[in-house]
């Protein structure tokens, strides 16, 4: 049984340059500086707690929503006159010659 499981993280380039400049100067592997930087965040016991004010408009939001008063993202789109969501033709399968 695997002991370690593999996780996929997308970064702006900028951070990616700044993770190989230090990586390469203490010669470490990038999921080496990644755990320290997660054991380090979990050790600070960061959690973000909502100000008064944003736990009242998430409620508003919700509220919003619970009564059907919102757009879908493809709504959203159509209203701000861009493109919406892009579809890719199927595949056909290929038939035997005769």
């Amino acid at each position: 049984m695997r002991t370690r499981q593999t996780v996929t993280v997308s970064l702006p380039p900028a951070m990616i340059e700044a993770v190989e400049r230090v990586r390469k100067a203490e010669h470490r592997t990038r999921s080496e500086l990644v755990r320290e930087a997660l054991r380090t965040y979990f050790a600070l016991g960061r959690t973000y707690t909502p100000t008064r004010a944003e736990l009242r408009a998430i409620e508003k939001g919700r509220a919003a929503i619970r009564r059907g008063e919102y757009f879908t993202l493809d709504e959203f789109r159509a209203y701000l006159g861009g493109p919406g969501k892009k579809t890719r033709a199927k595949k056909r399968p290929t038939r035997p010659s005769a």
